[in-house]
């Protein structure tokens, strides 16, 4: 995956640049993270998705790269001092795909089904929905995932859409989930790309290459998390449009990790003001979410903000 979505962020930077096809102009270097290479436990247990750019991040501080290519939602809420973080290229489809050998979709699952996922956002949601199924850790590559589907270890699971259309494996896909039904995680569909502070040459090159309408979303989307302080543990959820005409709406959530406690709210206004829509919303997301589901977020969480009451307003 990391691959493909490397080589699709390459091509559109020759595109952009023609002296980059020149030989030595520009190279691809492979740097396997932790998030890679232990794929036997859960990303909450080994210390959150940061495992994922924390290699790639000591790379471009020791300027051994210069430019880095994630998952928009595979980055921290907090980035080392030092590296800036872009969100690039039109985003993909937000939705979550349903995987499943045995049903068409979530509803049309037996009671008691396994269902596989390593994610705390999908898990939450999926029992809030159906709550008689049982879910279990399920971690893994596409292939990896798709063979434990096929051995029948589960009965389905979830992936990325945008993931699968990227790597050409749309037919995998059994059905989409309405994000009505299951909101995305911050950042799914986008790409992201990571420069040093102050290399100008790569923030020149990154920013022909930005989409301001995925931008504006996922700045808002990322304000929320970063007020609610988000980590693997916490089932957190957020989704921002842009209507064409300068409005945005985000939609976000919070909730127990199993499903039996939820937050939502939805916010909208000026593209412009994306990442205080993003702050207000999670304020609004703390005040909805009941004593129990606040503290639980808490403990997670000791730096989370300090929840303003009634009547004390916005901040």
């Amino acid at each position: 995956m990391a691959l493909t979505q490397t080589n699709h962020v390459i091509e559109h930077l020759k595109a952009a640049n023609p002296h980059l096809k020149e030989p030595g102009n520009l190279e691809m270097v492979v740097i396997k993270t932790t998030g890679d290479r232990v794929q036997n436990v859960l990303l909450a247990q080994l210390g959150g998705k940061g495992l994922f750019t924390k290699e790639l991040d000591e790379a471009m501080l020791e300027k051994r790269i210069d430019i880095a290519i994630h998952s928009m939602k595979d980055v921290p809420t907090f980035l080392p001092v030092g590296i800036t973080l872009h969100a690039i290229m039109p985003r993909e489809d937000v939705r979550d795909a349903f995987i499943s050998t045995h049903a068409a979709d979530i509803g049309a699952l037996r009671s008691g089904a396994r269902v596989g996922t390593a994610s705390t956002r999908r898990k939450a949601q999926l029992l809030k929905l159906r709550p008689d199924l049982e879910v279990v850790p399920f971690r893994g590559n596409v292939d990896t995932r798709l063979k434990k589907l096929a051995d029948g270890e589960v009965e389905a699971t979830f992936l990325a859409a945008a993931g699968l259309n990227r790597l050409g494996r749309a037919a995998d896909i059994t059905s989409f989930v309405a994000p009505s039904d299951m909101l995305p995680a911050v950042g799914q569909g986008a790409l992201a790309a990571t420069c040093r502070d102050g290399d100008k040459r790569s923030q020149v090159y990154l920013s022909a290459l930005t989409h301001w309408p995925t931008a504006v979303a996922v700045s808002a989307e990322r304000a929320m998390l970063a007020v609610l302080d988000g980590s693997c543990q916490t089932p957190i959820a957020g989704y921002g449009e842009t209507d064409g005409d300068g409005t945005l709406r985000l939609r976000g959530l919070i909730a127990r990790p199993d499903g039996t406690e939820t937050a939502e709210a939805e916010r909208t206004g000026p593209e412009a003001e994306a990442d205080n829509i993003g702050r207000r919303l999670a304020e609004e997301l703390l005040l909805n979410a009941g004593p129990g589901m606040i503290e639980a977020i808490k403990s997670e969480n000791p730096n989370i903000i300090r929840v303003p009451n009634e009547t004390e307003g916005e901040a």
